[in-house]
């Protein structure tokens, strides 16, 4: 079977760190590329505990993207083994299922709960993290029967949704609840990562609320703050107009689209902004919550000084090494929360998988996703979904996927 697969070596690394600086195209053209697409063979079953999937749709997620492009932290490459296929946001079908799985058999449509952590490593003493329903966050995620793997998609032994099978243990799979389409299976892990990140941080009425960036997971943020009842003010930082727009009917009430964050900060906050000897303006007074699902440097220094004393600020992007100032940390007595993937949360008086919660919302129509799938690809044209994701302005594109249907 056809496989895109990801690796990389430490000369390859330093070659490419240089050479695509010119062009990007070097990251997945030609000998050097890391993402390529390969012959493999269809994977067997470890142990009777786990199932072989056959893929119908697999979101392209931005870190598949920051991966390609080496963009990601190598201090996460202990918990990642090479060659992988990648792909972990993944909509498929159960096509065998093994002895000691009960509840899912042969034809079972599923949605991957893509963690690998600790019983799905066959590690029976449970961490902290799994034992408190975040195996996201598993302290495990390089030991165990697997080769290290936060998640299917970056692990070589389990594949990933970029081939037309991959397996998965019986404690990943999800199955697809009634009334929800494949396209919108598909978009369940990023939705669960939003959801996560606001219910972990969630706005009040009297909040005013920055998102910093309208890709899919800026989206999501403010489609869940307002599927969840919060009628706070929401601004928007968002430079592509599409997105923009996008924000707008997802609930945002104001946009700011040419990067001057602070500037706006003043004029909708009413913060007062003070000049130091050398720098930036830092402002007393902001946003009491931000969420910055780019988390580059640029966009967490602007955040720290557009968030008012005590506030807290939602690290939703995957941001690479950064240089910051942390005076406003400080200064304004600020929190700063990691977010990342999702799990077990209390919602309701009841202790409910994110995904549980993300499907009543959806099958509510409190969060539409079937918009936000803007383009689909055979596994064939990755390259061509790779360029679309590099223009996502120019192409006017959300979330693209792969599809198998």
């Amino acid at each position: 079977m056809k496989s895109l697969q990801f690796s990389v070596s430490v000369p390859q690394y330093l070659a490419l760190t240089l050479l695509g600086a010119l062009t990007k195209g070097f990251f997945y053209n030609g000998p050097l590329a890391t993402a390529r697409l390969v012959d493999a063979p269809e994977p067997a079953l470890p142990s009777p505990d786990w199932v072989k999937i056959k893929t119908l749709m697999c979101g392209f997620c931005g870190s598949d993207l920051n991966l390609i492009l080496l963009k990601e932290s190598p201090t996460a490459s202990p918990f990642s083994s090479f060659p992988c296929t990648m792909g972990h946001e993944i909509c498929g079908e159960v096509a065998e299922a093994g002895s000691g799985v009960r509840d899912f058999k042969k034809g079972d449509v599923i949605i991957l709960v893509n963690q690998l952590g600790c019983l799905v490593r066959g590690i029976a003493d449970e961490c902290r993290s799994c034992r408190e329903g975040r195996p996201s966050n598993c302290e495990n995620m390089a030991e165990g029967s697997l080769a290290p793997g936060m998640f299917t998609g970056i692990c070589r032994d389990t594949g990933g949704g970029f081939a037309p099978y991959f397996i998965a243990h019986k404690d990943q799979l999800f199955r697809l609840p009634e009334g929800i389409s494949i396209k919108e299976a598909a978009l369940f892990e990023p939705l669960g990562v939003s959801l996560q990140a606001v219910l972990e941080n969630l706005p009040r009425d009297n909040d005013r609320v920055l998102v910093i960036g309208a890709g899919v997971i800026g989206n999501l943020v403010i489609q869940s703050i307002r599927a969840l009842g919060s009628k706070c003010q929401v601004t928007v930082a968002e430079p592509y107009p599409f997105a923009a727009d996008m924000a707008l009917k997802a609930g945002a009430d104001r946009l700011i689209t040419d990067g001057d964050i602070l500037r706006h900060t003043i004029e909708i906050t009413g913060a007062r902004a003070y000049k130091p000897m050398m720098g930036k303006e830092v402002l007393m007074g902001g946003f009491s919550k931000i969420f910055d699902c780019v988390a580059s440097q640029s966009t967490l220094f602007s955040s720290m000084r557009a968030l008012e004393t005590g506030g807290t600020l939602s690290m939703v992007g995957i941001g690479k090494d950064v240089k910051l100032d942390l005076t406003p940390l400080w200064l304004k007595l600020q929190t700063i929360k990691g977010a990342y993937s999702s799990g077990y949360v209390n919602f309701e008086g009841e202790r409910k998988h994110i995904f549980e919660i993300a499907a009543r919302l959806v099958r509510q129509k409190k969060i539409q996703l079937e918009p936000l799938v803007t383009h689909t690809f055979k596994l064939e044209d990755y390259r061509r979904m790779i360029e679309v994701n590099l223009h996502k302005g120019k192409y006017k594109a959300l979330k693209t996927a792969v599809t198998f249907l």
